[in-house]
């Protein structure tokens, strides 16, 4: 399965993704292979970025604007468990590849870097539409060709990290472990304001 993933792969899905229709949101109980979870990665990071381009709208009802950000709090929770399902996946690949006695740990997992990389696709997808604007000047098309040459920069440099990581952890010179991120916001068990006590601090 590594040998299929690598960030030429990702980052070719990724901006296919972008160019096709919304898809359905994935179902929870499908496979456990690393690509199912990117693609549901990316899927959520779709959402989240429409949802908060809505929730900072002015000229709409209140009520818009709090559906918007009850979208953003359950993508935002699916996002985090599609990147956490991607590292796990990951690791039971890795699971029989000893580690060297100077193996490095990295602080990034191969998800979190995976997510950044669906996000700058996003950046690099919305930033070339501003270039193709009509209603704007010169200077508004030039700004955002230049920032579109420094997001192309950043993800490829991503991209070969990521690469980089994937290679020596097969090889047992890296290795990264699967942190959960605990988002108590969603949890009504631990959020004071969904359990009952109505006090943050």
């Amino acid at each position: 399965m590594l040998k299929e993933l690598d960030g030429s792969s990702i980052t070719r899905f990724h901006s296919f993704a972008l160019s096709s229709s919304e898809s359905s949101d994935p179902e929870d109980a499908g496979p456990t292979d690393a690509w199912f979870w990117i693609k549901a990665n990316h899927h959520y990071n779709r959402r989240l970025w429409h949802e908060e381009d809505k929730a900072r709208r002015t000229d709409v009802d209140p009520a818009e604007i709090a559906a918007s950000k009850r979208l953003i709090d359950k993508y935002n929770q699916k996002r985090n468990d599609a990147i956490e399902a991607i590292d796990k996946a990951i690791l039971t690949e890795l699971s029989a590849v000893p580690h060297a006695a100077d193996a490095r740990l990295n602080s990034e997992t191969a998800g979190a870097m995976i997510d950044r990389l669906s996000i700058l696709s996003l950046k690099i997808f919305h930033m070339r539409l501003q270039t193709e604007r009509d209603d704007v000047d010169a200077d508004h098309i030039e700004t955002c060709r230049a920032k579109l040459q420094r997001l192309f920069i950043q993800r490829r440099d991503l991209a070969s990290c990521l690469d980089d990581l994937l290679a020596e952890a097969a090889a047992g010179r890296a290795y990264f472990k699967l942190y959960r991120q605990f988002k108590m916001y969603n949890d009504p068990a631990l959020n004071p304001y969904l359990h009952g006590s109505g006090r943050g601090a």
